[in-house]
């Protein structure tokens, strides 16, 4: 059995159980398949003073099994908000010494990076220190984002080209990284998978009125239910969903997230005078999301940037179409009428029109589910597996 060291800050934790879920998802099937050891590094950025969300934080045990992978939670110094350009360092200089042990205690075959900034960077280091090859994945955000930072880029740049091999979540996020000047001859697009026995079209009579009291939200048979998935952050764009009711008759809004834009989202929804058909659920139980994607007669996520989002392809295995903007890989996942709509530019005017052009003309929610065949986690891992044998073969 190989042995691979995975470092990703993106990681489900106890403070934060749905942060990263599809990380801990792609290698926990990689670790089922029996042919690698997976060891996960889950660096935690602390404060040099615990307070507010970081105590949660400081609390998490620095060792953990979960579910078949050992999991270590080394802390490294972080800077809120201006120590972006020295994570890097820091997350490395907390991660090497660990490193050290584990490859004396098992010896590891390769490093991976699940996040290309700052784990890639970080990664890139470890991987010297030990000798030993390394890959980096890209998601988006890492890339669209901190590539547009002199600082972020050049990190990244001299980590892709120290590492053996790339991995990218899609066909476009693989040309923005060559645009950035990665080589393209190192990048795999490995996709994402997908838990198809809980994602799938729920159909019962009562489904709607289950999510509307699982919420405390009145979610009426008759009237039009959008769901939005992601976190409240400028970029995903919930702001246009919620803008764009008035425009959508009786359409009820469910945002499944949380984060620093909730309170502005509010503010929005009042002022649009649509507070009463808008339900904010924050984190919620894993097993509710597919109830309410079934539930739902469209995902909404009118983003500015996206590698592939987990969300259009788990809404899409429930049946339910998506409503999103012309990103990243989302061009691979919305391929047709049935699969949803693509926005050109987000914006209030072109959610609603968008989503009621859907509602006008509903398609077929098993003909939906079937845009989603082609994910699922073991041939996730499959890929996943192939990709590191190549790289450390020989």
């Amino acid at each position: 059995m190989k042995h691979v060291v995975s470092i990703s800050t993106l990681y489900p934790n106890a403070a934060n159980p749905r942060f990263g879920t599809f990380v801990a998802r792609s290698l926990e099937a990689l670790a089922r398949r029996g042919d690698w050891r997976v060891t996960v590094i889950n660096p935690i950025g602390m404060p040099p003073v615990a307070v507010g969300r970081y105590r949660a934080l400081s609390e998490l045990d620095e060792l953990a099994e979960e579910q078949g992978v050992t999991v270590h939670r080394p802390r490294f110094t972080l800077i809120p908000k201006v120590g972006a350009r020295r994570n890097a360092m820091a997350i490395a200089k907390a991660v090497i010494p660990l490193a050290k042990r584990i490859h004396a205690e098992n010896p590891v075959d390769l490093i991976d990076a699940q996040f290309f900034f700052p784990d890639g960077p970080a990664a890139a280091m470890v991987a010297e220190t030990l000798d030993l090859p390394l890959t980096i994945k890209a998601r988006g955000s890492d890339i669209t984002h901190w590539g547009s930072h002199d600082h972020a880029r050049a990190q990244m740049l001299e980590a892709a080209n120290a590492a053996t091999g790339l991995l990218a979540v899609s066909e476009a996020l693989k040309a923005d990284m060559t645009a950035l000047g990665m080589p393209e001859e190192k990048i795999t697009v490995h996709y994402t998978g997908l838990d198809r026995d809980r994602f799938r079209p729920l159909d019962h009579t009562q489904l709607r009125s289950q999510v509307g009291q699982a919420l405390s939200f009145d979610l009426p048979d008759n009237a039009p239910m959008l769901v939005s998935v992601g976190a409240l952050i400028e970029r995903k764009g919930q702001a246009h969903v919620i803008a764009a009711l008035p425009s959508i008759p009786g359409a009820r809004l469910v945002l499944v997230g949380k984060g620093e834009d909730e309170a502005k989202l509010r503010a929005l929804a009042s002022e649009c005078g649509v507070s009463d058909r808008v339900h904010f659920t924050g984190a919620i139980d894993h097993d509710l999301l597919p109830l309410i994607l079934s539930a739902a007669d469209v995902m909404v996520l009118p983003t500015s940037n996206e590698g592939l989002a987990n969300a259009w392809v788990e809404a899409l295995a429930c049946g339910t179409p998506v409503v999103t903007s012309d990103v990243g890989g989302a061009r691979e996942i919305i391929t047709d009428d049935v699969a949803g709509r693509l926005l050109e530019e987000p914006s209030a005017e072109a959610v609603a029109a968008a989503v009621n052009t859907v509602l006008n003309a509903p398609p077929d929610r098993m003909e939906v589910a079937a845009r989603a065949e082609p994910f699922d986690w073991e041939t996730h891992a499959e890929a996943l597996a192939a990709h590191f044998e190549k790289l450390t073969r020989g």
